[in-house]
């Protein structure tokens, strides 16, 4: 089979199509393998190539370039256009994801617009064509047939799997971060011995790992236990608050020096008298609404069980 192009520059329209599809992609910040599929061409390849289009619009001759001078140019003319970043710190804008993907997408429209136009005015039988010429070998009998497409098939899910392996994200250990602070932020001076009525502050933190945006739900309990043979016997348990709080993944990154992605400072005030302890259950899903106050003691053992994550202060009320 043989394919030739000699109406349109197929080659120079694929480029355009290519940048124009990766733009609100980039713009919408749309994450996916499709990003990374377009991204890695649209920086290393296209804007050399539509370059080196614009100067060459004709076939291999005294003023044309070969296919392989042309893919090789076209690799190192991409490299020299990070030249525009530096020009953009000079500019309002700044070298940012967006301003970048911009002026590269204004390289690649203008330079293919003036290419098209001189390949448009090159003389017919002189302008640079792709062509496409595929033929199959033919085998002695059916089977020499058969083991050749074969053996097509096999390289074509080799590459596919190539491609998928290479955009695909290594996901690493999936976990939540969820800590208590002080009131001063630090892991100390946490409230232990309280009047009754009397306030008291901690903070709520939250760092999602999960690869995946979780809508977490933190529920407050106070719990009135007692423990005798190793044996922990809730008496009471009681609800006192929630938090719902919606947060996307974020990659865990020990180079850099590590930042809180949710924090709450949580007040509270206790007005009962003895020893409690404090529940900080952490579920990654939104969970059942219960009454301010009230006694859950014969659901305690199933909510605790259930819990992604908990936390605990003891506290003695006087």
């Amino acid at each position: 089979m043989k394919f030739s192009f000699n109406k349109y520059p197929i080659d120079l329209i694929t480029c355009l199509t290519l940048s124009i599809i990766l733009l609100p992609i980039v713009l919408l910040d749309i994450q996916g393998p499709i990003r990374t599929i377009l991204g890695l061409p649209y920086i290393l390849f296209i804007p050399g190539y539509v370059l080196i289009f614009a100067l060459f619009p004709t076939k291999k001759t005294t003023k044309g370039i070969d296919k392989i001078e042309r893919i090789a140019l076209s690799f190192g003319m991409s490299i020299t256009t990070s030249l525009i970043g530096l020009g953009l710190n000079y500019t309002p804008w700044g070298i940012t994801q967006n301003s970048t993907m911009i002026s590269i997408f204004l390289f690649i429209i203008i330079l293919g617009i003036i290419g098209y136009y001189r390949w448009l005015k090159t003389k017919t039988e002189k302008r640079f064509i792709i062509k496409l010429n595929i033929k199959l070998p033919k085998g002695e009998n059916k089977t020499d047939q058969a083991l050749t497409y074969i053996l097509i098939i096999t390289i074509i899910i080799a590459l596919t799997l190539l491609v998928y392996v290479i955009v695909t994200p290594k996901t690493g250990e999936k976990f939540t971060e969820f800590y208590i602070l002080g009131a001063e932020g630090i892991a100390d001076q946490y409230p232990r011995n309280l009047s009754t009525g009397e306030n008291a502050t901690v903070i709520i933190g939250i760092v999602n790992h999960e690869y995946k945006t979780i809508n977490y739900t933190t529920e407050i309990w106070l719990i009135n236990q007692s423990t005798t043979n190793n044996e922990t016997i809730i008496h009471n348990m009681w609800f006192l608050d929630k938090i719902n709080i919606k947060l996307k993944h974020r990659d865990v990154n020990i180079e850099e020096k590590w930042k809180p992605q949710w924090e709450k400072q949580y007040n509270f005030s206790i007005t009962k008298k003895g020893n409690f302890k404090l529940a900080f259950l952490l579920y990654n899903k939104n969970t059942e609404e219960y009454n301010k106050y009230q006694d859950y003691q014969n659901i305690s053992e199933e909510k605790i069980k259930k819990a992604y994550r908990s936390l605990h202060l003891w506290l003695n009320i006087k």
